[in-house]
């Protein structure tokens, strides 16, 4: 019997024809799951829990005793970016606990975005350290929090330890603007890395 309901539901448009994948990870509270939501151009599928008793030795919550939820499994998002091509943020848990999953949502990764928090910039090296690793190129994003000081980006790169070309970028994570400007400005950076590999 046909309920007039048999349609297959539409997630794309039936023109696109490709994907590309990027991360965006880093550390416990750092804002991963914000900036998905404010790139998605969908309502983002997110697995976030209350974070409970249960978690008190195992969550550091130095730095921000206000976190009350936490990412278990991924954030994901996605941004249609021509009528063939779409782009799909997948957010990382940032505790590292949950690495073997972190592992496999960075498998097929274009890039990654790491959003980093300079009042605790030294959790960002596990990460960095991951993705140097696998050998997925990745820039920084310094997420601009109320209280966070500025820091000249020469200062920033010697304490992140960074490689010259690794970009680092700047936003408000809960900025729509600000986390396309990353992300645009990340791209141009992939787009300009693939580019020398390719010349002889």
């Amino acid at each position: 019997m046909d309920s007039g309901n048999s349609a297959e539901p539409s997630y794309l448009p039936p023109t696109v024809q490709g994907a590309v994948k990027i991360l965006v990870t880093g550390p416990f509270g750092v804002g991963k799951t914000t900036l998905v939501g404010s790139l998605s151009e969908i309502t983002p599928l997110r697995t976030e829990e209350t974070m409970t008793t249960a978690g008190a030795g195992v969550d550091d919550l130095a730095g921000v005793p206000d976190k009350t939820t936490t990412t278990v499994a991924l954030d994901f998002g996605r941004i249609t970016l021509n009528p063939r091509l779409a782009l799909y943020l997948f957010g990382t848990p940032g505790q590292q606990r949950f690495w073997p999953l972190w592992e496999d949502l960075s498998r097929g990764a274009l890039g990654a975005i790491v959003l980093v928090d300079t009042r605790r910039i030294e959790e960002s090296f596990e990460v960095m350290g991951q993705l140097e690793e696998q050998r997925i190129p990745f820039a920084v994003a310094v997420n601009r929090f109320p209280d966070t000081p500025g820091h000249p980006e020469e200062e920033l790169r010697s304490a992140l330890d960074l490689l010259p070309e690794v970009p680092i970028l700047h936003c408000d994570a809960r900025s729509r603007a600000d986390a396309y400007d990353v992300l645009i400005d990340f791209v141009d950076h992939l787009l300009a890395t693939a580019v020398l590999e390719l010349q002889p």
